[in-house]
Order: structure tokens, then sequence, then C-alpha cells
């Protein structure tokens, strides 16, 4: 695993100094060509290495050891990337729809060699990133979200690839309208769909568990009568913790932690990596899964 984290840091960092090389040459070219879609692709290749840089120190902070005043660890500077990451991503895509429009309305005359040249280094290279981060992209939402970031900025270079053949062919300014809107509509679902995720986990949103399955589960233990007050919520993207009420019978302590050991072996089956279990009996006159109270 530390050799694979260490591969993934690799290639992180290459990308974030392959994408500043874009970053810089789209300036220059889009200056020199007057090209709005080079510098709005220069736009886009700066936001994916701050993306790619600040994933990396996500990960990297991430690694560090638990202590007293972080006693779950750094896991959630991954889910805060993710979230910032997914967030400018839906701005971007924004920002191309409203370009996207003013061109389509105000076409102006560009150097179409000189914009199809620049953008073949930036796809060129864009390319390169993509494949090195393709097979990390569904490890964390946080690697994804950079993915992302080089995946929607490789389609925005083919845009761009695109215009500048229709320029020099065609003298056909608007066709780098339509596929900027096409690309951007593509950027805005996915990222859409990394915002709404990393919101979930910052907010503790309880992940996908079945309560009333759990309730059954832990229920049907010898001792238990009954099963209450739970609380689900996610330290990481995968990370489950769960806690609950337990109503037993009397029983010595010895039998209760037999009790504790069994729920915490049957609920690894859901996917829960800790478990808080509350012993009671005859405590709470609320017995639901869920308990309404606002301090609860």
């Amino acid at each position: 695993m530390e050799h694979h984290h260490g591969e993934l840091k690799g290639r992180m960092l290459f990308s974030f100094a392959l994408n500043m090389t874009i970053t810089i040459a789209e300036i220059i070219g889009g200056l020199l060509s007057g090209s709005l879609a080079l510098l709005s692709d220069s736009l886009h290749n700066f936001s994916d290495s701050m993306s790619i840089l600040a994933s990396y120190l996500a990960i990297k902070i991430g690694e560090r050891e638990k202590n007293e005043k972080y006693t779950f660890g750094y896991k959630r500077a991954e889910i805060l990337v993710a979230f910032v990451n997914s967030a400018v991503l839906v701005g971007v895509a924004l920002f191309l729809l409203v370009e996207a429009y003013k061109r389509f309305k105000n076409p102006e005359p560009i150097d179409g060699p000189l914009m199809l040249g620049v953008a073949l280094i930036g796809l060129f290279a864009n390319l390169i990133s993509v494949l090195l981060l393709h097979e990390h992209a569904h490890e964390s939402m946080n690697v994804r979200s950079a993915y992302l970031h080089l995946l929607s900025d490789t389609l925005s270079s083919v845009a761009v690839v695109t215009g500048g053949i229709a320029i020099i062919k065609w003298n056909v300014l608007w066709i780098d309208s339509i596929v900027t809107v096409l690309i951007s509509l593509y950027i805005l679902r996915e990222g859409y769909e990394i915002l709404k995720e990393s919101v979930e986990v910052l907010m503790e949103a309880s992940p996908n568990l079945n309560f009333e399955e759990i309730k059954h589960e832990i229920e049907s233990i010898p001792g238990v009568k009954n099963a209450h007050h739970f609380h689900a919520w996610r330290i990481g993207e995968k990370e489950i913790h769960f806690e609950c009420h337990v109503e037993v019978n009397d029983m010595p302590i010895s039998e209760a932690q037999g009790v504790i050991d069994e729920i915490e072996g049957r609920l690894k089956r859901f996917g829960i990596a800790h478990v808080t279990v509350q012993l009671e009996t005859g405590r709470c006159k609320d017995k639901k899964a869920i308990c309404g109270g606002k301090g609860d």
C-alpha cells in the first residue's frame, strides 16, 4: 500500500509540473494568436494544476498519525480538497458556458495555425496526465476530482483543436462554442456528483445503510431486547463509524462484553469499520432506530 501511494504521489507531482507548463504555453499562445479559447483553456489548466497540488497535499496530510487534537486522524483533508476541487470544477464549467455564449454572439478573428499548434501541445500533455492518473481515479473522491479536472481539460483541448482546424479550413468560428457547451455540461454533471458526495460526508450524512436490517440483526442476538438511537457517519470516503444504544437483559459484565463483541462482528458485513455500543436496561423511552430529540 505504501509503495502504491508513493507511485500515485509521484504521478501527481509530474502531472502538476506538466499542467503548469501547459498553462504558461497557452497564456503566451493565446495572447499572440488572439485566441480566447486558448486563454480560457489556460485558466482551466491552471485550476487543474492547483487541483492536483491540493490533492497531493491532502494525501500527504491524510497519512499523518492520529493525535490528541485530531483523534480521528486527518482523513477528511482529502474530502475537504475534493469539495473545493469539485466546487471549482462547477465554477469553471459555468464560466465556460458564459464564454461560449459570448463567443457565439460575437466571434472574433483568430490566428488559426498558432492556436492549433499550441492546442495540440496542450492536448498531448493533458492526455499524458490523464493516463498517469487513470488507474487511480476510483480510489478516492480526492483523486477522482483531480482526475476529472484533467479529463475535462483534455476534452477542452479537443474542442480548441477542433476549433483551430475549423478556423483554418472553413473559417467556421461557431463550432468552438458548440463543442465548449457540450464539454461544459459534462464537466458540470461530473463535478456536481463529487460536490454532492463530499458535502454529505462533511455534513456527517448517514451512508447507505439499511437501519431496519441492522436493528433486526442486533436484536436477534441472545440477551438483546432492543437496539435504538442509531448514528452512522463517514470519517473519510470509505471508513464508516456507527453507534447505538442496546437494551439488554440483566447480565454480568463478562456476558455484556460478549454481546458487544458479537454486535461488532455482525456489523462488519455492512461495511462498518468502527462500532460504539452503549448498553442499558430500561433507560430510553424512545426505542426507534432514529430518535427524534434535537440533542440526540
